[in-house]
Formats: structure tokens, C-alpha cells, sequence
């Protein structure tokens, strides 16, 4: 199992039991790559080495997600490799079930849902917010829709998100790991080299693992903003990751902003009342998000979870238009959410008209 760490003194305890508990048949190592953390994390480390001959303390001194990764893949032996953070919960059977599932051949990567778990003021409204449509965004990675037997098993893009999971280690070492240009999204952007390999990726719900959100405002909108920034990396490398749905965030920055534009011209005029019209929508759907799983008890879910929800989606936001003014924007990807978007309106009518009443060249 290959675990980068860091500062993770808080939950690193709960998260290795759950790690030890595995039940294989078969033999397990956990390779802890520690990214010099400044809390107690390295001297948990090595208490639980000390007590377990499984657990493997190496160095991470670039201190950053993927190249712990890499670091714990190359000091892996085992025929196959799961990837789990410092900060979730995983069912005994993970490992289990995901080494399974590979073995049937017709897949490259078997994951679980991100089922949030908060713990905390902040931590536990997160978690509700993840509970609605307007959370989830769409994203498969946070949960497998239950009530129907297919959906035990549901299939993975780069586009829907992935959280964890395991492979072979000949598959991640054919590919060279993990991208370490990727600080964060590095799990779609390798989804990408699987997808382009032709390869499969499906989501198992019995492999469920719980995740402990972040517990403030500012942890919560660095953690957004970073994941909009390098979804428009990930999609100027690899186009079919962009979805129409990620386009949402960037729109209501946009309007927010275009809703305080100063009186003046009447072409100004009309764009501020239709940013006002646009971001008074989304407000609307914020309460009604927040009223479908604010818990009648908790009168402060109706101030936070809005507060959550617009967290999620500013910095979301911000960051994709950071990243577009960073890197560039994401042409390719955007010109394919076009195509798709007019596939969905007009395409599927034209397509059935006959060829020689169609317009223009064959």
C-alpha cells in the first residue's frame, strides 16, 4: 500500500488501524512516504513500525503528493498497489475486493466512492454539502448511487473524478507513475493515460472508503481553488477530462463579479442585471441545496452549509480562471464540451435526416 503523508498526526492513528486490518490472503507492506511533516506524524511513523514488520517509513523531501507516490512505488514489491491517504477509513476488505475485481483482466484500475465523514464544525457541514447535487457536482468519485444492482459496480473517467484505489504495479510502472507536474488532480491526469490506452476504470461501492473533509474556510478554499487550477492543466493535456459541468463554477465567478459592475453605458447596464440575474439563481439553488439536507436540529446549517457550497464553488472557480490565465486555456477541451453540448441540443435529429438532404459537402 503506498500512504504519502503529511501532518497527518491527527487522524494518522485511526487511518493506519484501519490500514492494518486488511484481510488478504496473501502478504501486505505499507510504505509511509513522510513529506517532513512538522507535527508528531514521523514519530507515529515509527511507533508503528516498531510494532508492525509490515510498515515501511521512507522520505518524501519534496514534501508533495505524487512524488510520494513515485517514491512509495519504486520501494513496492508486491504484484499489486493501492494507493490510500492519511486522512480516511477503508472497509477491511478494500484491498480484498479491488485485487479481485483486477483479476477478471477486463479492468486497469478498481476504486471506491469518497464517502465524507466530518468531524468538526466546519468538517461536518462539508459532509452534508457533499450530500447534494450541488456538492458532488456531478462527480462520481464521492459516491456509488445505491438502489439498483448496477450500481454496484459503475465505470470511471478522467472527466467523472476517481478517488484511490488499487492496480497492478506493472500497469503504474508502465505508465511512470504518477505526473509529478500534478500537485493536486494527479489521480484524473493519470486516468487520462489509462483512458488513452484503452484500459477501463470502474468504481466498486462495497469499496466505499470514509474521508475526513477539511475542518475551516481557508483549508477548504485552498483545497478547491488547487483543484480547479490543475483541472485546466489536466484538460489542456488531455482534453475529454473537461466536462460541461466544470464550466459552472468559472460562470458564477464571473457573474458575481459582473453583478457589481458600476452604472454606465446601456450595454454595461444590461450585462450587470443579467449577473444579477444569473448570481440571484444560484442563490436560490444554494438554499434549496442547503434545505435538502440541512438537518432541522442544527439551525446553523442553514448559515454554513450556504457558506460551504459558495467556498466550494468561488474557489473552484477562481482557480480555473487562474489557471487559464496561468497556463492558458483549455481550447481542445472546451471545443470538445462544445461539440458534445451540440450533439445534446440539435445533433441527434440531424443525424437521422438522410444523407443527400443534408447541407453542404459528404
Amino acid at each position: 500500500m503506498l500512504v504519502p503523508v503529511r501532518d497527518e498526526a491527527l487522524n494518522l492513528a485511526a487511518t493506519a488501524a484501519s490500514m492494518q486490518a486488511q484481510q488478504f490472503p496473501g502478504e501486505i507492506e505499507f510504505i509511509f512516504a513522510d513529506g517532513r511533516s512538522s507535527d508528531d506524524t514521523l514519530e507515529i511513523l515509527h511507533d508503528l513500525a516498531a510494532g508492525d514488520r509490515r510498515i515501511r517509513v521512507v522520505d518524501n523531501p519534496e514534501r508533495l503528493t505524487p512524488h510520494g507516490l513515485n517514491i512509495c512505488l519504486r520501494e513496492a514489491r508486491g504484484t499489486f498497489v493501492a494507493r490510500m491517504d492519511g486522512h480516511a477509513q477503508y472497509p477491511s476488505d478494500y484491498l480484498a475486493r479491488g485485487v479481485e475485481r483486477l483479476g477478471r483482466g477486463d479492468v486497469a484500475w478498481v476504486s471506491g466512492p469518497q464517502l465524507p465523514r466530518g468531524e468538526g464544525w466546519w468538517s461536518s457541514r462539508v459532509t452534508l454539502a457533499l450530500q447534494s447535487t450541488l456538492g458532488r457536482g456531478g462527480s462520481r468519485r464521492w459516491r456509488s448511487d445505491s438502489g439498483s444492482e448496477a450500481a454496484d459496480e459503475l465505470p470511471i473517467t478522467s472527466g467523472s473524478g476517481v478517488f484511490l484505489g488499487v492496480w497492478r504495479r506493472s500497469t503504474l510502472l508502465e505508465l511512470d507513475g504518477w505526473d509529478e507536474g500534478w500537485a493536486a488532480n494527479q489521480d484524473v491526469e493519470l486516468a487520462a493515460r489509462i483512458e488513452a490506452r484503452g484500459d477501463r476504470i470502474v468504481s466498486l461501492a462495497s469499496m466505499g472508503a470514509f474521508y475526513i473533509p477539511r475542518n475551516s474556510p481557508r483549508s477548504l478554499f485552498r483545497q478547491y481553488f488547487r483543484y480547479g487550477f490543475f483541472r485546466v492543466k489536466t484538460s489542456r493535456r488531455h482534453p475529454g477530462a473537461l466536462r460541461l459541468s466544470h464550466l459552472g463554477t468559472p460562470c458564477i465567478v464571473a457573474a458575481l463579479l459582473a453583478s457589481s459592475l458600476p452604472a454606465g453605458a446601456p450595454s454595461r447596464r444590461r450585462i450587470r442585471t443579467a449577473a444579477r440575474a444569473a448570481s440571484g439563481a444560484y442563490g436560490l439553488a444554494v438554499l434549496t441545496g442547503t434545505a435538502r439536507v440541512a438537518r432541522r436540529r442544527e439551525p446553523l446549517d442553514w448559515i454554513l452549509v450556504p457558506g460551504v457550497l459558495a467556498v466550494m464553488h468561488v474557489s473552484w472557480g477562481v482557480g480555473f480562471i487562474a489557471g487559464c490565465w496561468r497556463l492558458g486555456p483549455p481550447t481542445e477541451g472546451l471545443k470538445s464540451v462544445a461539440r458534445g453540448l451540440r450533439v445534446r441540443v440539435g445533433g441527434p435529429s440531424r443525424q437521422r435526416r438522410p444523407a443527400e438532404a443534408r447541407p453542404g459537402p459528404a
